[in-house]
């Protein structure tokens, strides 16, 4: 639509043989014409905006609400965090030892020498060792006992510095003096003790098969025939297949991540692996997966791997026995553990050194 000087411009160069009243009458016309025609665009504009405003107000509700279905679904997979204060605060109250106590092993007289832990361990397993980045803190039941070794002797539970380790990966990173210690849900096997040392157990555990929520053809073991079951190549789970389901197929991936993604894509029917590990999948991941059935093979005792013949196993031994007599054992293990998982009774500490 014209502007009203255009408008006015047009009369003019179209009307200039009239005689002056025509022309002033026909001014005044096109003038009062003009200016309607601008009043008319001011309205048509000013419903235009005010359209356009309410248009970007419900999208923008809609946003908002969408961001906060957003916001209350991820607050509904999240599984149960750790209560960092109380976690934070069994670190501090660690125990330390004494001069001669370090002096006495050739192993941590090394760490104390280096004025660092080295650890292979994970920063992904929620219930075991966990990186926060929101702090950059890390935490979870092998989390808090090397910590907590950390502290015994280097007088910090920050004292520390980690090397990403897999199950195939744990005796490699011990042998080529990566690091001085393990702490991986780290299982102690024959085969293992071989090309290592362990200290511990520290934890006692069994096999567990996970399936996706609502799988009602899986319930046993014994439903594992004919199925295809993923495992942890370099686990004990191929070993321990072989023999409770010889007629399954297993497949083995590199990880615990790479498995479940098989399992959340149907690529496999179940997974098999350490029952840890799988409350450790459902907690963090509620109404994914379920447990089928009972823990099954042979008790998994979990121990800290240690460089082949190294005294740090008699040293590391002395450690864990003083944080159970103190009862911090019992602390971290309900901190990490039991109040993420429901468990109220704490659970009963392995015999060190059997």
């Amino acid at each position: 639509m014209l502007s009203l000087a255009a408008m006015v411009s047009v009369f003019t160069l179209s009307a200039c043989s009239g005689d002056s009243t025509a022309d002033t009458t026909a001014e005044t016309e096109v003038t009062e014409e003009a200016e309607d025609a601008e009043a008319d665009d001011a309205a048509e504009d000013a419903d235009a905006e005010t359209e356009d405003a309410a248009e970007e107000d419900a999208e923008a509700e809609g946003e908002d609400a969408e961001e906060g279905d957003d916001l209350a679904d991820a607050a509904e997979e999240e599984g149960v965090a750790i209560d960092k204060d109380a976690f934070d605060a069994i670190l501090a109250g660690g125990a330390t030892a004494d001069d001669e106590t370090i002096a006495a092993s050739e192993w941590a007289s090394a760490v104390k020498e280096a004025g660092v832990l080295r650890v292979g361990t994970t920063r992904t397993s929620y219930l075991f060792s966990q990186l926060d980045e929101t702090d950059d803190q890390i935490r979870g039941f092998d989390a808090g006992l090397f910590r907590l070794l950390a502290k015994y002797i280097l007088g910090d539970e920050n004292a520390f510095e980690i090397t990403q380790v897999d199950s195939s990966t744990r005796e490699s990173v011990l042998q080529n003096d990566q690091v001085d210690t393990v702490f991986a849900t780290y299982s102690i096997t024959e085969e293992r003790a071989k090309v290592i040392s362990f200290a511990g157990p520290y934890y006692t555990s069994q096999q567990a098969i996970l399936v996706t929520a609502g799988n009602s053809d899986i319930t046993s073991v014994d439903d594992l025939a004919g199925k295809v079951v993923a495992t942890q190549s370099g686990s004990t789970g191929p070993d321990i297949l072989a023999e409770y389901a010889p007629d399954a197929t297993v497949e083995e991936y590199a990880d615990d991540i790479s498995a479940r993604t098989a399992l959340e894509q149907g690529r496999v029917d179940a997974y098999v692996s350490d029952y840890t590990l799988m409350l450790n999948a459902m907690v963090k991941n509620p109404g994914v997966y379920e447990i089928a059935g009972d823990a099954f093979g042979p008790e998994d005792n979990y121990g800290i791997g240690l460089p082949l013949d190294s005294d740090g196993v008699a040293f590391v031994n002395d450690f864990l026995k003083t944080i159970e007599d103190d009862g911090t054992w019992a602390e971290l293990w309900q901190v990490s553990l039991g109040d993420r998982t429901g468990v109220s009774e704490v659970s009963t500490a392995p015999a060190i050194g059997e």
